[in-house]
């Protein structure tokens, strides 16, 4: 019941949300790592902190914001290109082995 329709707000333990970020924006996929009132900002989203989430937590997460515009397509969009995204950044994370 405390949920507003349309937002999404999904974790991916392992990565950073700027990662997760800047490869969705690669696919052409808008979404955001905070509130629409911070972005820009290099924090973790006080909402996320506020709601109890560790701070690990709230930047390994990406908001999704659909609307009256939004279609069922674009949902697929973004789940087309989601796992492998997610794959990619928590790769990106890792350190590099030595060999």
């Amino acid at each position: 019941t405390h949920a507003l329709p349309g937002i999404v707000n999904v974790s991916f333990p392992g990565t950073k949300g700027e990662t997760l970020l800047l490869l969705m924006d690669m696919e052409g996929i808008a979404c955001s790592t905070g509130s629409a009132c911070s972005a820009g900002i290099p924090q973790p989203s006080h909402v996320l902190i506020a709601m109890g989430r560790d701070e690990i937590t709230a930047r390994a997460s990406l908001r999704f914001s659909f609307g009256a515009t939004s279609t069922p397509d674009d949902v697929d969009a973004v789940m087309q290109v989601l796992p492998a995204i997610v794959e990619r950044a928590k790769r990106a994370g890792k350190p590099a082995v030595a060999k």
